[in-house]
């Protein structure tokens, strides 16, 4: 979804609500065995557990900690999937697949010892959130879909229209990329993806760009970002044409089979997962609780955290 490029960008952001008596994300966690490769946990709270799958696809789950205050009514389970963070990496980029942190999740769940358990997944974690509800709907109790995407043609379309804005926007930077890909560059080649990288974190992914930037208070994480995860799962020019995994799934038929209480929110300034596409759960999903945060783009856990919590908060209540 172009994440790699903005990785460290969307690590720094708005960390000045994280307090210091939740755990840390390096050393306070666990490891557990799952599918022959360790894979890093930082659990905490009380009450049912809240499972919290990081986008990307390639991100650790640092950036998921934004969401740490519902820790006072659930037990949330931040872990770094197959290949990311502190877990195990693949000997061959092959082993990657949304296939593998599908079966990842369900044996996490396994290896912790939960039954019933709620998910939480954030854009490319919303893509396994929802595999892992159709595939597993009975160890589902609820699922929050925070601006993620239902099917490869919603992906070609963030493509699409994020590679149309930086050409309306930025045409310089545009030009400059063509001439490389003219020359036959692609996204994965390290100077296309620098290139990329020059655009604004927050120009396709903030309402408010200000909450993006690096200020005093705001807690830095490093850049965990695995490039050659990302491109595994997109394609090796996944920011243009999506192939790989990425490329082929497609839950629209199967949404609206669902029996668990869906909640699927987006941000109004989103262009990456775009609005005009996210709407489309309303008919795929029609059973499910549907929000749009009209002062947010791709994180409103981020630009609008006390509506978003309530949200949460209020939905996980449901029976």
């Amino acid at each position: 979804m172009n994440e790699l490029k903005y990785s460290i960008l969307f690590i720094i952001i708005s960390f000045q609500v994280f307090a210091q008596q939740f755990p840390d994300s390096f050393t306070d966690g666990k490891y557990y065995e799952v599918n022959g490769a360790k894979i890093w946990t930082v659990s905490f709270g009380a009450g049912e557990p809240l499972f919290l799958i990081a986008g990307g696809p390639g991100n650790a789950h640092y950036y998921m900690r934004q969401f740490d205050s519902l820790s006072a009514s659930h037990t949330l389970i931040f872990f770094d999937a197959f290949g990311r963070g502190k877990s195990d990496t693949a000997s061959d980029v092959k082993e990657y697949s949304l296939e593998r942190d599908i079966d990842d999740l369900e044996g996490l769940r396994k290896a912790m010892g939960f039954g019933s358990i709620n998910i939480l997944g954030h854009s490319y974690g919303g893509v396994v959130a929802q595999g892992y509800a159709i595939k597993y709907p009975e160890h589902v109790s609820h699922l929050i879909l925070a601006n993620t995407l239902h099917s490869y043609l919603m992906w070609q379309e963030n493509c699409d229209n994020s590679n149309h804005e930086i050409k309306t926007n930025y045409p310089e930077v545009w030009q400059e990329l063509m001439k490389i890909r003219d020359q036959g560059a692609v996204s994965s080649d390290p100077l296309h993806q620098e290139i990329y990288g020059r655009i604004p974190y927050g120009f396709l992914y903030a309402y408010n760009p200000d909450y993006f930037i690096k200020k005093p208070g705001r807690k830095i994480y490093p850049n965990n970002m695995n490039s050659k995860l990302y491109y595994q799962m997109v394609g090796r020019d996944g920011d243009f044409i999506v192939t790989g995994d990425i490329g082929t799934f497609d839950y629209r038929k199967k949404l609206k089979d669902l029996k668990m209480p869906v909640l699927i929110y987006a941000g109004r300034y989103d262009r990456v997962a775009v609005p005009w596409m996210t709407v489309k759960y309303k008919e795929y999903c029609p059973q499910a609780e549907f929000v749009m945060f009209e002062k947010s783009g791709h994180n409103p856990q981020v630009e609008e955290p006390g509506e978003t919590i309530a949200l949460i908060k209020e939905f996980l209540k449901k029976q």
